[in-house]
C-alpha cells in the first residue's frame, strides 16, 4: 500500500477526487491510502497564518517554512519522499511515478501565490517536480495527477493485476497502442466512414500482435 499524504491550504478541492471512481475503490480496497492535511493546522499564530511578504520585496505573499517544516515532521514515516511541486522541478515523468509506486509514503507540498520559501526546497524537499512546462495557481492539480498516475502503477487498483503485467516494462516505462471498439464502421456523415482497422477484426492474434508492436508508443 501507497500512503499520500497532501498538505494544502484549500483541502475542500479534494472532496471529489477522493470519492470517485478507481480512487475511491483503490481506497477501499485497502490499495492505497490519501489523508489531505490543512497547512493552517500546523501553524504557529492563532491567525494560522501560513504566509507572509517575500524578502527584497515584490507583489504576492509567499509561504512561510514553519508551518511546512512541523507539518512534514508529524507526517513523515519511513521509507517516503517528501514532493514539493514548484515550475523549477524535474518534470514528472512515467518513470519517476514508477519509482515512487514504490514507496511507502509519498508526501506532497502543494503551494500557492506566490511561491514557496525556498528554504522549503533546499532543506526538506527530496524531490522538486513540475507537470509541465506552465505554471499553476497552486499545486493541487499537480497533486492528484501524481496520485492518478501512480496508483494506476498499483497491481489491483485497475482491476486484475495482469493488465497491469502487459502494459508495464520493467524499467517503468509504459506500453501505450491505439484501441478500438464497436462499431466497426462510424460514419458522421453521407460518404464519410471511419473504420476499425480489418488486422484487429481478423482474429489473428499474431498479426493482431505485431500490429500493435508496430504502432505503440513507450511512455518513459
Amino acid at each position: 500500500m501507497v500512503r499520500f499524504d497532501i498538505i494544502t491550504i484549500f483541502p475542500k478541492i479534494f472532496d471529489s477526487f477522493l470519492k470517485e471512481s478507481f480512487i475511491k475503490k483503490a481506497q477501499e480496497k485497502g490499495l492505497i491510502k490519501i489523508n489531505v492535511h490543512n497547512l493552517r493546522d500546523f501553524a504557529i499564530d492563532k491567525r494560522k497564518t501560513v504566509d507572509d511578504r517575500p524578502y527584497g520585496g515584490g507583489l504576492g505573499m509567499v509561504f512561510k517554512i514553519e508551518p511546512i517544516y512541523k507539518a512534514v515532521k508529524k507526517i513523515k514515516t519511513k521509507n517516503s519522499k517528501v514532493i514539493v511541486f514548484t515550475p523549477r522541478g524535474k518534470q514528472f515523468n512515467q518513470k519517476i511515478a514508477y519509482s515512487l509506486s514504490k514507496l511507502n509514503q509519498v508526501i506532497m507540498v502543494c503551494g500557492r501565490y506566490e511561491g514557496i520559501d525556498e528554504r522549503v526546497l533546499k532543506y526538506i524537499a527530496d524531490l522538486k517536480l513540475s507537470i509541465g512546462p506552465y505554471d499553476l495557481m497552486g499545486g493541487e492539480v499537480a497533486a492528484m495527477v501524481v496520485i492518478e498516475c501512480v496508483s494506476r502503477l498499483i497491481p489491483g487498483v485497475l482491476g486484475k493485476p495482469q493488465f497491469l503485467k502487459e502494459r508495464l516494462k520493467k524499467d517503468g516505462s509504459f506500453v501505450e497502442y491505439p484501441q478500438y471498439t464497436r462499431p466497426e464502421v462510424f460514419s458522421p456523415k453521407k460518404g464519410i466512414y471511419w473504420r476499425v482497422p480489418k488486422v484487429l477484426l481478423s482474429g489473428n492474434h499474431q498479426k493482431i500482435r505485431e500490429w500493435r508492436e508496430k504502432h505503440k508508443k513507450i511512455i518513459e
